[in-house]
């Protein structure tokens, strides 16, 4: 079997020694026979020099490089679409995803499954963190179509006719998480603890965490435009009932003092709710915009010459 190891890179100049050490001495005891995808995301340091490097000295190791930075997600599809493997396993660059683990995963293929994830512990990550997370999947869950596990990502192994599956998909705005529930087939889970990034920096900082959690939860579902709905009811009932409370009291004995600060309370919570909606419809029109013009997820500015990426 034929294992193809999808590695997406981003400005992972500190460690890509250490990343092809690791996968080289590793990857052999795992299977006879393995292939390595190193994906350069439009790296801004010397990454894709050293990528390019890797895959002249060892023909195991193939090397493609976009022309700027389209994201993870691109990132990974190009891995997919250019993998020749009968397995394939995404793993990130920093070693967070030990690839000894596969050891495990890979076995579980011969059983019947077609993903088997990894699915990280919360050891060692801050209460904050852990509380902010857990949260976060609940709400997705409750919102999503398709469901989602805390401390499951992208490492994971796919067999060939999961792969296929993923590669149907076209959608321009990709959210990994959920395309690989929503394909569905048997999966199995390996857990493993956490890991300590073995050099440079995370690139995930919290807009950037927020903005992947918005893509989760607008990218598989539109009930949070159906939500709007149900809001827009409830103001429209709660200000019906606030105006025959008013209207009962004019009545009764007349108002002496208008009601500004009833006012001013009405204008911001209406105001803010209609900027609130508007942005939800407008994350979706965003969405569509971009689906329409059906541009190309990446484009390749250089990659393995076929005389050694050929096996």
């Amino acid at each position: 079997m034929l294992l193809s190891v999808v590695v997406p890179c981003y400005n992972e100049e500190a460690g890509v020694e250490r990343l092809v050490s690791v996968l080289s001495a590793s990857l052999p005891d795992i299977s006879d026979d393995f292939e390595v995808i190193l994906v350069d995301d439009g790296s801004g340091d010397a990454t894709a020099e050293r990528l390019r490097s890797v895959a002249q000295e060892d023909s195991r190791f193939r090397f493609v490089s976009f022309s700027r930075n389209f994201g993870k997600e691109a990132a990974m599809l190009a891995g997919m679409q250019k993998a020749q493997g009968d397995a394939v396993a995404i793993i990130d660059a920093d070693l967070q995803h030990p690839p000894e683990l596969l050891a495990k995963m890979i076995p579980f293929l011969s059983q019947g499954y077609d993903q088997v994830v990894a699915r990280r512990t919360r050891t060692g990550d801050a209460l904050l963190r852990t509380i902010a997370s857990r949260a976060y999947y609940r709400v997705m869950n409750g919102l999503s179509d398709v469901p989602l596990e805390d401390g499951v990502g992208d490492f994971r192994v796919l067999s060939r006719k999961a792969v296929n599956a993923l590669l149907m998909l076209r959608e321009y705005n990709r959210f990994s998480k959920g395309l690989f529930s929503w394909i569905g087939f048997p999966t199995a889970t390996v857990d493993y603890e956490n890991v300590a990034r073995e050099a440079g920096e995370s690139k995930w900082g919290l807009r950037s965490l927020f903005n992947y959690g918005v893509d989760g939860i607008v990218s598989f579902n539109s009930r949070p435009l159906r939500i709007a709905i149900y809001l827009g009811l409830l103001i429209v009932a709660v200000g019906l009932i606030y105006a025959v409370w008013i209207g009962v009291g004019f009545l009764a004995g007349g108002i002496a003092v208008p009601g500004y600060i009833t006012t001013i309370w009405a204008v911001v919570l209406f105001g803010g709710f209609e900027m609130i909606m508007l942005g939800v419809i407008g994350e979706y029109l965003g969405r569509i915009y971009l689906e329409v013009k059906a541009r190309p997820h990446f484009i390749v500015r250089d990659q393995t010459p076929p005389n050694i990426a050929d096996r």
